[in-house]
């Protein structure tokens, strides 16, 4: 179905009208609306890109009149003609709903040819500078429309710079432009085999479809999987009267954020240059200088700046990011959008901003990304090494960073898949470069700002970033670079300070980070919203301590397994495994009970006060053996060559006990609860050292009311399993409990993983107290995958071709399993209506999963200690609706 209307003026929309006009297209209306000074347009609709695409035959007859009718009127606006003697040049750009910076093309100075161009410089009286607008627009153009590559003419422009003996665009004369429109336009007959277009309303058919088109470009689709954005979104298209920051000395253009991004320090930030284009400063061609400098070169237009910013701030109650031009001593603004910042700016503005009086609590919490929280756990360098710079750039996103050194966005993906830790190094990044940054450790460019592309790009996605760092010259033909004389080849390690700007060879010290007043406050908040507690995955005392230190409020997994994993435990555990009887296998676990019982010991004792979740043993005993395959080959090498020490028997039984623990699939064989069934002694021994360890703090002094057990019996589907496993849980502790004279309240449950459990909740709530769900592997027996094998093979693939929209082992799958989990939930509190609910999953920290654990009405969520800020923060949002 069509739209009713396919294109609008900015003075028919508003900021409300983002999903149709975009953001950028709803902002500059906005902007129009309360009367800040911004050069006309219209904009056309995010429905006409999505009917465009699906579609796939090109503008329609509707559009194109509908295109033409606005474009007429913003001719009377101007009072300037489309190609004609008085000629109106446009800028066409894309206005994606949600910002994605970079991602997708733009076109400035649409409009001239030959003829214009010399129209242009009659009126401007600068021959020069209509010549600059003509190469721009020829360079842009052909990149984004005609798919000539960028470097044709990056190279033409870098050896025209290096004939004349200047160092900027800016320097080249009148005479040096002419010769590189030319050669623009040789190189475009060339690489096309045809001529550059001439019409202007045919290079605005043209650059609108491309626009339409740069929204299923490969580095917008790798861009919205990284941010989650949505496919079905599509871009507007704002075409929009140009302004020119490249006439002169009294003109200029830049890029602002109305507070610090990296810091959230309540402070103008940013860049500009005189006579240059919008493209100048974001792009990291030129360096440019700090917002502050046009004080002292146009201090009027800096305090109308500065007050259109507060303006800005006010009207959208939220940090801005704006893109302005001076046109002859005048100020336009071209865009304002959300800036992006990195997670201690945004809990930083969040908060300012409440204290300020322009938003509530609430809206604080909304304004921080959950997942930007995990930024803030990111290592620095730490402060009392002793190291010395080999160079040093801007600051441009904060944290360090160590890995080899790789010049190409395609190495640096294909690197960090071998789990190499990469350094990506450019000149300056591009949009093309997105996968190689989402890859590397961190970016270190030789040229452009703050506000350039690897800056903006790395801040989002909390990557450090060292930017204009004019020190390191780079070859990228031979694979170097080189430092004050010092050379280098591609692999050699170096780190970089995105928090100062300064490079280090080879790796340095890092440290775990520290948290801010405003983090605290923030989180103080969202804990009283939040429905939902937070428990954390702890397996050992350390892991205890760190989660109090996060915020959890007790323990919903302790894995007792990794206990059993130290190198001191595994003779021991080994022992156990391969005893031929009864009593031998009783002596190794009796050797095991006093480790297990002081880990417990120490786990307790941290989590004085709050629930400790203790999951039995759950991996099948194999996995506690020696490899197979290495051992066959030690005892075919000890048959073949000699056994001099003995060991070959040895061995060999060792070889025989795997081969009859070895399993066809293992997750779903001898493990869980039926490790417990076959063998209880292991179970027994485990409990004992539970309720040891408790009566050991009780004798320390420690508050038995404090002591809060919570037993978990891994992998039930069958009622009678959890009803033995129980009655084993419930002799022993009685056993204890005789022997101490004393009885200590505890709770059995169950961990729910697979379907068959979920069908018969209601049963085994009859003898569980509480249910736990194993979301990791809920998700392979309910789908059916293997999370080893898919995630290595074809569950990339269903991500691209979109059978999945997203990896159900890092976002819980609502429609299949979450089903499941609901039916679960429902049915075990008819039959137990104070049933404890909760998830230990890796889900449990995951911002989109908490939103529907929430809603289902579970007790608790339960993740590793570092993601218990982003879970507590999206359990508040989750109340909230965010």
């Amino acid at each position: 179905m069509n739209p009713a209307r396919y294109v609008y003026p900015f003075i028919a929309g508003d900021k409300s009208m983002k999903s149709l006009l975009g953001g950028k297209g709803a902002n500059l209306a906005e902007m129009a609306r309360i009367g800040l000074p911004v050069p006309p347009g219209f904009i056309v609709t995010t429905e006409v890109c999505n009917l465009y695409l699906e579609k796939n035959e090109g503008l329609w007859s509707e559009l194109k009149n509908e295109i033409l009718a606005n474009l007429k009127n913003l001719e009377e606006q101007t009072g300037r003609s489309f190609g004609g003697s008085l000629p109106l040049l446009i800028s066409v750009r894309s206005g994606a709903v949600v910002s994605m910076p970079g991602m997708m093309d733009t076109v400035l100075n649409l409009g001239l040819n030959p003829e214009t161009v010399e129209a242009l410089a009659a009126e401007a009286g600068n021959r020069r500078f209509a010549l600059d607008c003509y190469r721009r627009f020829i360079q842009m153009f052909s990149d984004v429309v005609l798919k000539v590559g960028h470097q044709h003419f990056e190279n033409m422009l870098t050896a025209a710079r290096k004939q004349k003996q200047v160092k900027t665009d800016a320097e080249l004369e009148e005479a040096d432009l002419e010769k590189i429109v030319k050669g623009f336009l040789d190189v475009v007959r060339k690489e096309t085999g045809g001529e550059f277009p001439s019409d202007p309303l045919e290079q605005l058919f043209q650059a609108v479809e491309a626009v339409f088109a740069s929204w299923n470009t490969e580095r917008a689709k790798v861009y919205r999987r990284a941010h989650r954005i949505s496919d079905s979104l599509g871009t507007a298209v704002n075409v929009q009267a140009m302004v020119f920051g490249n006439l002169g000395e009294d003109s200029g253009t830049g890029v602002a954020f109305t507070r610090n991004p990296s810091t959230g320090e309540p402070k103008l930030y940013g860049e500009y240059l005189l006579n240059a284009q919008g493209e100048d400063v974001v792009a990291g061609i030129r360096t440019p200088r700090p917002l502050e400098e046009l004080k002292d070169d146009m201090p009027a237009i800096y305090e109308q700046f500065l007050q259109i910013c507060q303006v800005l701030e006010k009207e959208y109650r939220e940090m801005q990011d704006i893109e302005f031009t001076i046109e002859k001593g005048k100020l336009y603004m071209l865009q304002t959008r959300t800036g992006k910042r990195t997670a201690p700016a945004a809990v930083r503005i969040a908060v300012d901003l409440e204290r300020e009086g322009l938003i509530t609590k609430d809206e604080a919490l909304l304004k921080v990304d959950p997942d930007q929280l995990e930024q803030l756990l990111h290592r620095r360098i730490d402060p009392n090494a002793t190291l010395e710079a080999i160079a040093s750039g801007l600051p441009a996103s904060p944290g360090a960073a160590s890995g080899q050194v790789v010049f190409d966005a395609d190495r640096a993906q294909d690197l960090a898949k071998t789990g190499k830790k990469v350094l990506l190094v450019r000149p300056e990044t591009t949009p093309d470069d997105i996968h190689g940054i989402i890859a590397a450790q961190g970016i270190l460019t030789s040229r452009g700002g703050m506000t350039s592309h690897a800056a903006v790009v790395a801040r989002g996605m909390g990557k450090p970033c060292v930017c204009g760092c004019e020190e390191l010259q780079i070859d990228l033909g031979r694979k170097t670079f080189s430092i004050k004389g010092m050379e280098f080849a591609e692999g050699v390690i170096l780190s970089i300070d995105g928090s100062t700007g300064r490079v280090f060879q080879g790796e340095v010290p890092l440290i775990d980070p520290d948290f801010s007043p405003e983090y605290f406050e923030l989180l103080s908040w969202a804990d009283k919203v939040r429905c939902l507690k937070v428990r954390a995955n702890a397996d050992n005392p350390e892991d205890a301590c760190r989660a109090i230190e996060m915020g959890a409020q007790g323990v919903g997994l302790c894995r007792t397994e990794h206990m059993f994993m130290a190198a001191d435990r595994v003779p021991v555990v080994q022992r156990m495994i391969l005893a031929p009887n009864l009593a031998d296998r009783e002596a190794a676990l009796a050797e095991l009970l006093p480790m297990q019982q002081a880990d417990f010991k120490g786990i307790f004792r941290e989590m004085a006060g709050f629930p400790v979740t203790v999951r039995l043993l759950d991996p099948p005993l194999h996995e506690f053996l020696p490899d197979r395959d290495e051992l066959l080959i030690e005892v075919y090498r000890l048959r073949c060559e000699g056994d001099p020490d003995g060991s070959l028997r040895k061995k060999e039984t060792l070889l025989q006990k795997i081969n009859t623990l070895s399993e066809f699939n293992p997750m779903l064989g001898h493990r869980g609860c039926r490790l417990g069934l076959v063998y209880p002694e292991i179970y027994r021994m485990q409990v004992r050292a539970i309720f040891q360890a408790l009566f050991d703090l009780i004798g320390e002094g420690l508050e038995v009311e404090k002591l809060l057990p919570e037993i978990m019996i891994p992998l039930v589907g069958h009622r009678t399993e959890i009803v033995t496993m129980k009655k084993l849980v419930d002799d022993t502790a009685a056993a204890v409990f005789a022997e101490q004279g004393k009885k200590i309240e505890y709770l059995v449950g169950t961990m729910i993983e697979l379907p068959r459990a979920c069908l018969v909740a209601g049963q085994l709530a009859e003898v569980a107290a509480f249910f736990s769900f194993g979301t990791n592997d809920l998700t392979q027996t309910t789908l059916g995958y293997s999370r080893d094998d898919s995630e290595g093979k074809f569950l990339p693939f269903y991500l691209q071709s979109k059978i999945l929209n997203v990896n159900p082992f890092v976002e819980f799958d609502r429609e299949g399993v979450g089903r499941l989990v609901k039916l679960a939930v429902d049915e075990g509190r008819e039959v137990r209506n104070n049933l404890k609910v909760g998830v230990c999953g890796e889900h449990g920290g995951d911002p989109s999963s908490i939103e529907f654990f929430n809603r289902i009405g579970l007790d608790y969520v339960s993740c590793s200690p570092y993601r218990l800020p982003i879970a507590r923060l999206a359990a508040a949002r989750a109340v909230l609706g965010g």
